[in-house]
């Protein structure tokens, strides 16, 4: 890998806080899975221990839980007559390797059907969203147990489908208490805590996983006081439920608390002690997580990816470092994390060179690595070097990755490229169709922008508030008024979904460039208060600067300088006004408040590219290596050019310099 792969890094995108991860690690860990419960239940049978069939069926669900799926299957496919319970094991070998078809097929070939195996194909078809197929399964069963009944309901509620699952638990003739628990689940999943709190209280017994999951649902809906009574409240506590409210404390900011706690639980593992590291983190308690980091008896690559992150988000890359050469074992996340300490420290040398030592030490990219490079590029030579980088190592199929390509061109200007990588984009998320309408959108191609928008809702794909926002700035560019106000009107009354500032920003722009300026008005003063902010009020200042309505503009720049009175944007665009016709003194005034409340204008910069290098020229900045050389240049031959091209209307060439 030579160094022409990358120039430069930006800064990678902001994680998610390492918190918030450890809350979805302990999610997958305290799911309610029957199947599991119910495992033995492929073994069990008659006392058939000194049989054949006996053993080779456990050696089929040794050789699955060790994903040895084709050697369980050449086993089986060798057993001169394998029973009804060697056909349960091999579909449930299957499922747990997340092969429904293969599954599927075999289920189909049964001589004869039993409950183990149809129970496992309910299971199999809800986790794949083939709800129609589980339900058919579960009609046809001559007997149900618990199990079965449970895998349909969690499979109603996958779907989203929570008056059905409530039906069907309804109707249990026995229920356990997997049953119940898989209906809290079910709740909180589908954002119904309350519904998920009445059945918890209606439960007649309840285990650790019961609590536990209704502490987690609670914590996911911000009701930390209730969860940490609900926790004070349990008989018995295991090692799930202290994590699940020390991390909720952590989240909260509630740092003494969840130290508290800490210190008090009777054992720990690793997610307890790697919970206080990204939590106390998470509080910007980089030194105190540090000490609980420290401290931990042993430490995996989480906790020392934990602790990196910590540094990093905190700026602390040299710290970052010390830690990272320390490390015996590391894994791509290692790699990432220092990628991005030192990218936004501005060592980029550093970071190109975690880089090459990251591939060079065999580590393979994963697609956070690719979008992070993607996202750096600073210009089109260092953006067309990393595409090459993700052709090479195959994620050209990959949607982060893809997504993140049809941006970065966007940004750059090439929306030919951009769509080229969307239409070859195989599984299309929200955030494909929203860059794509953006890309067109941000660089003047209204229309297209609508086409685009169009061909997403006929995919079936609904759209968000992200959706909505470049599709009235496409409306904006392209002059659409009535179209723009339709799509606004349908976010509420089609969509679902009310609008925000930046929605009701488009809105006025779209008015306001058409010379609908009372309209616009209109529309400010009608929209919600909270939503009320400087972007809204600058549109509409834009809008009465375009037609030169002075004393409106005035009034609006005004309450703009309140709202933000530390933002530059409001003072400028109302001197501007004030500057184009002709009204010095006011100009002078607006001028005369800034300085006052010490604002700054940010600086206009021009951006160029030489031998793949990026060069950068703020407005008065001469700080570049060849300054020197470039403004004798600009004296000597560019500037007395403009004179006599007469661009520069006001000054001299020696003026201009000086």
């Amino acid at each position: 890998m030579t160094r022409s792969i990358m120039l430069s890094f930006a800064f990678l995108p902001r994680r998610l806080p390492a918190v918030i991860q450890t809350l979805r690690q302990f999610n997958s860990c305290a799911q309610v899975e029957p199947n599991d419960l119910n495992s033995n239940s492929i073994e069990a049978g008659p006392d058939l221990s000194c049989s054949y069939t006996y053993s080779c069926n456990c050696e089929i669900t040794k050789l699955g839980r060790c994903g040895k799926v084709k050697d369980a299957r050449h086993l089986f496919d060798d057993m001169p007559q394998p029973d009804a319970v060697s056909y349960a094991s091999m579909i449930n070998v299957y499922l747990k390797n997340h092969d429904l078809p293969s599954a599927e097929r075999l289920f189909q070939a049964m001589p004869t059907s039993n409950i183990v195996a149809e129970s496992a194909m309910i299971s199999g078809y809800a986790k794949a969203g083939r709800i129609g197929d589980a339900r058919h399964v579960f009609d046809r069963m001559e007997n149900r147990n618990v199990y079965s009944w449970t895998s349909l309901i969690s499979g109603y509620f996958s779907c989203g489908q929570v008056d059905e699952a409530r039906r069907l638990f309804g109707h249990m003739p026995v229920k356990n208490v997997v049953s119940w628990t898989t209906m809290i689940l079910g709740y909180a999943r589908n954002d119904m805590v309350d519904e998920a709190r009445h059945v918890f209280n209606l439960m007649p017994e309840r285990n650790t996983v019961s609590w536990t999951v209704m502490i987690k649902a609670l914590i996911d809906n911000d009701q930390f006081d209730e969860a940490l009574s609900l926790f004070n409240d349990m008989p018995q506590r295991n090692l799930y439920s202290w994590n699940i409210i020390i991390l909720g404390l952590l989240i909260a900011n509630r740092a003494s608390e969840a130290i508290k706690l800490f210190d008090s639980m009777p054992c720990r593992n690793a997610i307890s002690w790697t919970t206080m590291v990204t939590g106390l983190a998470h509080n910007n308690m980089a030194q105190l997580a540090r000490e609980y980091f420290d401290r931990m008896p042993n430490k995996d690559v989480a906790a020392w990816n934990a602790m990196i992150a910590a540094y990093v988000d905190q700026g602390l890359v040299a710290e970052a470092a010390e830690l990272f050469s320390l490390m015996h074992e590391r894994n791509v996340v290692t790699w990432n994390l220092m990628i991005d300490g030192y990218t936004k420290s501005g060592s980029k040398e550093e970071a190109l060179k975690h880089l090459i030592l990251m591939l060079r030490f065999c580590f393979r990219p994963n697609g956070t690595t690719m979008a992070s490079v993607l996202s750096s590029c600073e210009g089109m030579m260092e953006l067309m070097q990393s595409h090459a980088l993700v052709l090479l190592h195959g994620f050209e199929h990959d949607t982060v990755v893809v997504n993140t390509l049809v941006t970065m061109y966007s940004r750059n200007g090439d929306v030919t490229s951009a769509r080229f990588v969307f239409d070859h984009l195989r599984e299309k998320d929200m955030a494909s169709w929203n860059a794509m309408v953006s890309a067109y959108s941000n660089n003047g191609y209204g229309h297209h922008a609508l086409q685009v928008f169009a061909h997403m809702l006929r995919s079936g794909t609904k759209p968000d508030e992200i959706t909505f926002v470049g599709v009235l700035s496409a409306c904006s560019h392209a002059g659409l008024v009535n179209k723009g106000q339709r799509v606004f009107n349908s976010m509420n009354h089609v969509y679902d979904i009310e609008p925000k500032a930046q929605h009701y920003s488009c809105l006025v722009d779209i008015l306001g460039r058409a010379g609908l300026v009372d309209e616009a008005t209109k529309v400010v003063r009608m929209m919600p208060a909270s939503e009320k902010d400087a972007a809204v009020l600058g549109a509409l200042l834009g809008a009465y600067r375009f037609h030169g309505d002075i004393r409106m503009a005035s009034l609006i720049g005004e309450a703009l300088q309140e709202l933000e009175p530390g933002s530059a944007g409001g003072y400028v665009l109302l001197a501007t006004i004030y500057a184009a016709r002709g009204k010095w003194d006011e100009f002078a005034r607006v001028r005369k408040k800034m300085k006052e409340r010490k604002v700054n204008k940010v600086p206009g910069f021009s951006q160029i590219q030489v031998k793949g290098r990026s060069h950068v020229f703020y407005a008065r900045d001469r700080s570049h290596p060849q300054a020197a050389e470039i403004w004798g240049l600009l004296q000597e031959k560019l500037l007395p050019h403009m004179w006599e091209m007469r661009y520069s209307k006001y000054r001299s060439p020696e003026q201009e310099l000086n």
